[in-house]
This record gives structure tokens, C-alpha cells and sequence, in this order.
């Protein structure tokens, strides 16, 4: 399996993207006056065209998972974090007049899936002229490539509602595009997934690892299914559709929760674990981690178009100016991006003490890796004053995060500086750790080589007991959520870790995801599935109390869309607020 892993990597690293990407161009170039030609079309009639195209598809994957530019969108402004100190983009923290048309991530996020989409319709519609592929393996190739289609217009319609629904290859370059209905979009991504699941790879990896199987297929039905429960075109049959999803997935391929929280989160090998039903694939090689270029600054200096997964570099607190600390490559560098809201820590998760999930989701404790002595307080070097000095040798405790309020007096027992809540601010709070990456060369290499995980087991137990809540089957919601908080449990507290049916209600389950999901570019969307974006973002995160609306339920189109559509905002109407 290792082997097949690295393979698909490597052949998504050698696939010629971007000469691929001159045979068929993406709907977000399309729109522009500009014809690029120079390659055969009878080139993807070959087995390595064939091949070189189906690969590109799936990289468009990498412009939205494991990047800023995907964490801005799905993790910002909501209940779970805020804004750190530091980088830009704080419109989609604060909602306020920052959240424009003009965003220049907005535009490349967009314009990535649209090139994966148009390359997914070019594979599909010219599959049957390949020669020299089986027909099993075509009938294979051409479901993956639903799947992704499916996914990516999914990610699109999540974003900004209904888009320009294009279901074959385009060809030539156009100005005349419209946007879809719900009920046209809901249609047209549950007809690829459904369509591609007799096709798919029938177990839970894929032979040749990283390609979509049908258990990536279902785990993603489940939740198209529960936000069409939650929509305008919703059916009394979502939710037992996405139960009955749900369940296949737990019950058909062998995926099991793995016993410890923090190994599935284990750079390397661990990463293809047996809770993890689909990845996006990064490896170390810079070739292999294509996305889309930043158009500014604000993207980590020297990444360009090979950033990997660096979602490790967004988390961290400033903790390489304090005492005893200087940056190195196990701590990481600390980009202050998103900071965990006082609900998150004190709400969410309030349990520290059954629940190893707060202790294995945050740094607590920071060894000295810069023997010194420091007068406290002292600006940018320490910030707790209940000692005069601290001092440390090379591997004592320099930092700790209790998670609790301590006392001036039991901190100034202890030899290293204590950050307690009181003391939290922009620079300086508890670090997630599930996208460390200390498999990097040197303390200043921003790209990450470490898979993003996008779909796992515990959130389908999670979505299991949300359609399971709303069909009223209580017991077995409950149930399903005791699963995940079992293998969540310190040891010994199994039983303390259990809810009754009584607890089981959506308040709790939405913080359930919270504990389990927490940065995994995935809070945003739920809060708008369940209708709760605004009511949650006013209860949690005062930075965007006064701003945030319904209108912020949707993204603005980006503007140029709408200038290169024939009839401009009459044919492609931005979305209302913007």
C-alpha cells in the first residue's frame, strides 16, 4: 500500500498540469478573451494523456484543502476562532467591509475548482475514444471523476449558492454563463456522486491510494443529503438518506476509530490510518504540492506555487520571543493567523478532565530550546509577572498553558511562566497542534508535506447522529455520538464520557463537532447548514457580534465573474449585501 501511495503522488507530480491545462481550459479562463492552443487533442485519447488528465483533476483539490486560502473560508469568523495578530483577510473574522467582490482568494479559489470541474467534464466526455485502457478501468477513471465533480460544485454552491452549472467541457471561450437554482445544483451534485458510486472502488483504500473510492463517495453523500435536509429544496427523505450513508460507511469497508485522538492526527505513514476514508495528497517533493499562486503578501513568503499543506503555519502562538524560546522546526513558526474563542476553550471544551481531546488538540507545554534569564515582565520576552526573573537549561519547561485560571501565588511556585486565560490575547494562546508538521528541513520552510485529511470516521459517526437527531431516533443518535466520545476518553473514563438521551440535543451535538473537527476546515460550513452561522457568531466571537448577517450565509461573487458575463450583473447577479 505504501508503495501505491507514494506512486499516485509521484504520477499527480509528473502529470503535466499544466500542458493537460492547455487542452482544456477552465471555465474561469474561458471567461476571458483569450484562446490558448498548442496540444493535440488527441493527446487524452493516449493512455498517459488519459492518465495525465484524470490526475489533474484531482489536484485542484490542493487549492482548497491544506491552504490559507481554504482555512479563510471555512474557519474564520466563526463560533470556534478568531482572529489572531497577525496576516490579512480579517473581513471574513470581523464580516464588515473587508468581505468584498474583490477578494483575490475568493477569485482563485473559485477559478481552481471551476479548472478541476472542466477538467473532470473533458475526461468524461472523452473516455470512450481512449485506447489502450480497459473498459473496467475507464468506467472507473470517469466515476472518479463525477465524484469530483460532485465535490467540487458541492464546495462551490456551499460558498456562494448557486453558480454557473457546467456538466460538459467547454471548449472555447465564453461570456455567456448564468447561475443555477438550488434545486438545479442539489440535482446535479447528488446525480454525479449517486451516479458515480457502481463504479467506484468497492473497499475502503484504493489500490492505488488517494484515488476516491465509493466510501469517500457515501461519506459525502451523507452531507450533501443533511444540507439539503437544511435547504429550501429540502425532501422528507433527506435525513434517512444521509443515515443510510452514513451507516454504509461505518458498516461496509472495515474503517475503524483508531484508539488514541492524537495518533490519527500522525505525520508520516499514520496518515494512511484506518479512520481515514478520503486524503488530499501533499508529499515533501515541491513539485508534486501545485496550487494556486497568492496574489499578495499575506501568503507565507517563498511558497509561490508549491506551498504543500501548510495549514501548520496558521495556528501557532507567538512563543518564539519569550524566555528560554527561540523558533525551531518542532514548534514551528508561529503565523498568529486564527486564535481559539473564549467558547471554544471554556465551553467547548470545558471537560478537561475526561475528555483528552482540549490536551491533545492544543499545546500546553512549550522546553526550553534557548538557555537564558529573563526580569518578567518584560516586553515580548515574558508575560508573567508572578515572578521576578525565570531561567532555564535546554529541555526545561519554559511555557505551560494549565487551560484553568491559576493563582499569582501557585504560578509563582513554578520555574517557568504559566499563561493562564486572564492572559490570553492576539499573540499569545493555546496552539492547535493536529497540522504540526516537524518532518520539514529547516525552522523557516513554510511548505508542509503531511496529507490533509478531509474525510474521517469520527465525522461520520457525527453526521450519523445528526440525520438519526432530526428522524427522532434519539437512542441511536446518542449512540453514534458515544462511539466518538468513547475513543475521546482519558483512561479510565470511559463511562464518565457517555451522554444519556436526555443531553442529546443539536446545541450539543454542534459543540460535539466542535471538540472532534475543531480546525478542520469544516465549522464554517456546518454553522450554515444548520442555519446557525449568525445566531453562533453573536453568541461566540465578539470580534463579529455587531457585523455579522444573514446575508454572510453566502460569499460575494467574485467581481470578475460578473464583469466578463455577457449582460454582467443582469445575467450573473451578485449575491444580496455586496
Amino acid at each position: 500500500m505504501k508503495k501505491a501511495y507514494i506512486n499516485i503522488k509521484k504520477s499527480i507530480a509528473l502529470m503535466s498540469f499544466a500542458v493537460f491545462m492547455l487542452i482544456s481550459q477552465s471555465c474561469s479562463d474561458l471567461l476571458k478573451e483569450e484562446v490558448i492552443s498548442g496540444v493535440s487533442n488527441d493527446y487524452i485519447n493516449t493512455p498517459a494523456g488519459f492518465n495525465a488528465a484524470i490526475n489533474s483533476a484531482y489536484a485542484s483539490l490542493r487549492g482548497y484543502y491544506g491552504t490559507q486560502m481554504g482555512l479563510t473560508v471555512t474557519e474564520y469568523g466563526t463560533d470556534l476562532y478568531a482572529t489572531g495578530a497577525d496576516g490579512g483577510y480579517k473581513g471574513f473574522h470581523f464580516y464588515d467591509a473587508q468581505l468584498n467582490s474583490q477578494i483575490d482568494w475568493l477569485k482563485l479559489i473559485w477559478d481552481e475548482l471551476y479548472r478541476g470541474i472542466n477538467t473532470c467534464n473533458a475526461v468524461i466526455e472523452r473516455a470512450p475514444k481512449a485506447t489502450g485502457i480497459t473498459d473496467a478501468l475507464k468506467k472507473q477513471r470517469v466515476a472518479e471523476m463525477k465524484f469530483l465533480r460532485g465535490h467540487y460544485y458541492f464546495l462551490l454552491f456551499q460558498q456562494w449558492g448557486g453558480v454557473d452549472l457546467r456538466l460538459t467541457e467547454t471548449l472555447a471561450p465564453t461570456k455567456i454563463t448564468k447561475r443555477a437554482t438550488d434545486a438545479e445544483m442539489f440535482a446535479a451534485i447528488l446525480a454525479d456522486l449517486e451516479g458515480a458510486l457502481p463504479d467506484l472502488e468497492n473497499k475502503a483504500k484504493s489500490s492505488d491510494y488517494g484515488r476516491a473510492t465509493k466510501a469517500a463517495a457515501e461519506h459525502l453523500l451523507a452531507r450533501v443529503y443533511l444540507t439539503k435536509a437544511n435547504s429550501s429544496v429540502k425532501a422528507p427523505d433527506d435525513y434517512s438518506k444521509a443515515a443510510t450513508y452514513a451507516q454504509n460507511v461505518i458498516s461496509n469497508y472495515g474503517f475503524r476509530l483508531l484508539p488514541d485522538f492524537a495518533s490519527v492526527f500522525a505525520q508520516g505513514a499514520g496518515e494512511i490510518n484506518d479512520e481515514v476514508i478520503f486524503a488530499v495528497q501533499y508529499t515533501s517533493d515541491p513539485a508534486t504540492n501545485l496550487a494556486p499562486a497568492p496574489l499578495n503578501n499575506d501568503q507565507p513568503s517563498g511558497d509561490g506555487n508549491t506551498q504543500g499543506n501548510n495549514l501548520h503555519l496558521f495556528f501557532g502562538m507567538q512563543y518564539d520571543v519569550q524566555a528560554g524560546m527561540q523558533r525551531d522546526i518542532f514548534y514551528d513558526r508561529p503565523f498568529k493567523r486564527l486564535r481559539p474563542t473564549k467558547y471554544c476553550l471554556e465551553t467547548v471544551f470545558a471537560d478537561k478532565e475526561n475528555d483528552s481531546r482540549y490536551k491533545k488538540t492544543f499545546r500546553d507545554t512549550w522546553l526550553c530550546n534557548n538557555p537564558n534569564t529573563v526580569a518578567t515582565p518584560t516586553y515580548n520576552t515574558a508575560f508573567d509577572a508572578s515572578k521576578a526573573k525565570v531561567s532555564f537549561k535546554t529541555g526545561d519547561t519554559a511555557i505551560f498553558i494549565p487551560g484553568f485560571e491559576m493563582t499569582l501565588a501557585e504560578r509563582a511556585k513554578r520555574p517557568y511562566q504559566v499563561l493562564v486565560p486572564s492572559a490570553y490575547n492576539e499573540a499569545l494562546f493555546p496552539t492547535l497542534v493536529k497540522f504540526m508538521d516537524p518532518l520539514r528541513p529547516d525552522r523557516t520552510y513554510a511548505p508542509g508535506s503531511r496529507d490533509f485529511l478531509a474525510f474521517r470516521l469520527a465525522d461520520t459517526y457525527l453526521m450519523l447522529a445528526e440525520a438519526q437527531l432530526f428522524l427522532g431516533k434519539i437512542p441511536e443518535a446518542t449512540a453514534a455520538v458515544n462511539v466518538v466520545r468513547t475513543r475521546a476518553a482519558f483512561a479510565g473514563k470511559a463511562a464518565f464520557m457517555q451522554i444519556t438521551p436526555a443531553k442529546m440535543t443539536m446545541d450539543f451535538l454542534m459543540d460535539e463537532r466542535g471538540r472532534e473537527l475543531a480546525g478542520e476546515q469544516i465549522r464554517w460550513m456546518d454553522l450554515k447548514r444548520w442555519g446557525k452561522l449568525v445566531e453562533r457568531v453573536k453568541l461566540a466571537n465578539p470580534q463579529a457580534a455587531g457585523n455579522v448577517k444573514e446575508i454572510h450565509n453566502l460569499r460575494p461573487i467574485p467581481q470578475a465573474q460578473i464583469d466578463r458575463t455577457d449582460g454582467g450583473a443582469t445575467s450573473f447577479p451578485q449575491n444580496p449585501g455586496y
